[in-house]
């Protein structure tokens, strides 16, 4: 603090010191390299006058940005770190822009929510949008109006939008062909949330009609090009919890029994639901994949499988993250970003097997 009360300037410190503004500035800043007598007395004069670094505020108003990059997660962000998917991207974005220096900064789609705060008044220079629902879309235009750069991340934003894109169709027929190569015709889905009320409840043509999530649209039409009737149950998010649910309706009736119609495989569109359905299988007395096989998506290090290896579709989700990050440092430098397509591997694990006779 200054003698007069107010809070210390670096100008203050520059005096202090008796060196210039500019040469205290370049102490506080780091890049550029002083002499260490020079560097040691302006940051005694700082401690002296309780300076603790420039106002991040006045640096904004001069650069016109806030070294922030807002990244936005569908639903609830107390549980989007459940996911390991999300977690190994988020890596990936970081890595990505750790040159740039920025900051993350973690933002809602739902403006009832109170986790963070809304697009519209976040103090952020450019955005990451996770997928594409009917509320990413309004968030979109959101940032469009604000003219920040954007990219999306598995989700149809237009064509003057950055994406990055997974094969989410064609590796949903891949595995659903794998199964019925193996004799496999019950077969039934778990898929991940239609929309934004993310219900727990059966498949319907009515459900289907009215869903705004691509990805789960994307995997559903994958795996009904080889299940054209392929029935299911959409979860309320990719949790082992909901996999455990979903798969207790498609395997048992209300009370416990098991069903005579239930399937002989299970194609669940995420990992953790694939081991929730595995968990509730053996739960209900089915042995996997004896008398049930169960495939997943993602192809993340998942607990609870034991000495199994599941059966999934592997998808490069570091390097989506470090698609989307580079993306977004090219435009902040003035470049045009570029969308970027990724495409997923078959790995056939223990859970899939021919059905029982």
């Amino acid at each position: 603090m200054s003698s007069s009360g107010r809070r210390a300037t670096i100008a203050d410190v520059a005096r202090e010191a008796g060196v210039s503004t500019s040469t205290a500035s370049v102490v506080f800043s780091g890049k550029v390299n002083v002499a260490e007598a020079t560097r040691e007395r302006v940051l005694a004069a700082a401690d002296a006058l309780g300076y603790a670094g420039p106002d991040p505020r006045a640096a904004s108003l001069r650069t016109g940005r806030s070294g922030i990059v807002g990244v936005l997660l569908g639903g609830d962000l107390r549980h989007a770190f459940l996911d390991p998917v999300t977690t190994v991207m988020m890596d990936g974005l970081t890595e990505a822009m750790a040159a740039d220096s920025v900051g993350l900064l973690l933002l809602r789609d739902d403006p009832r929510g109170a986790e963070a705060p809304p697009i519209g008044e976040a103090p952020v220079d450019a955005v990451v949008l996770i997928g594409c629902s009917a509320r990413t879309r309004s968030a979109l235009e959101t940032v469009r109006q604000r003219g920040l750069p954007a990219v999306v991340i598995e989700g149809d934003a237009g064509p003057d939008v950055p994406q990055i894109t997974l094969n989410n169709r064609e590796a949903s027929a891949e595995i659903a062909r794998h199964l019925f190569r193996l004799g496999h015709r019950r077969v039934k889905a778990i898929t991940l949330p239609l929309d934004a009320a993310r219900e727990r409840s059966e498949l319907t043509p009515e459900r289907e009609a009215a869903a705004t999530v691509d990805v789960t649209l994307d995997r559903l039409a994958g795996f009904r090009e080889v299940y054209p009737q392929g029935g299911g149950v959409s979860a309320a998010g990719s949790l082992v919890d909901e996999g455990n649910h979903g798969a207790r309706m498609l395997l048992a009736d209300p009370d416990g029994r098991l069903r005579d119609d239930r399937p002989t495989a299970i194609v669940a569109q995420s990992d953790l639901l694939a081991v929730g359905a595995i968990r509730a299988a053996e739960e209900l007395g089915l042995r996997v994949p004896e008398d049930l096989s169960v495939v997943g998506f993602d192809g993340i290090s998942a607990d609870g499988l034991g000495s199994r290896r599941l059966t999934t579709i592997t998808q490069p989700a570091l390097e989506k993250g470090r698609a989307a990050g580079t993306q977004i440092s090219r435009m902040l430098a003035g470049e045009p970003g570029e969308s970027v397509h990724f495409t997923c591997v078959l790995r056939v694990g223990g859970t899939s097997a021919a059905p029982r006779a």
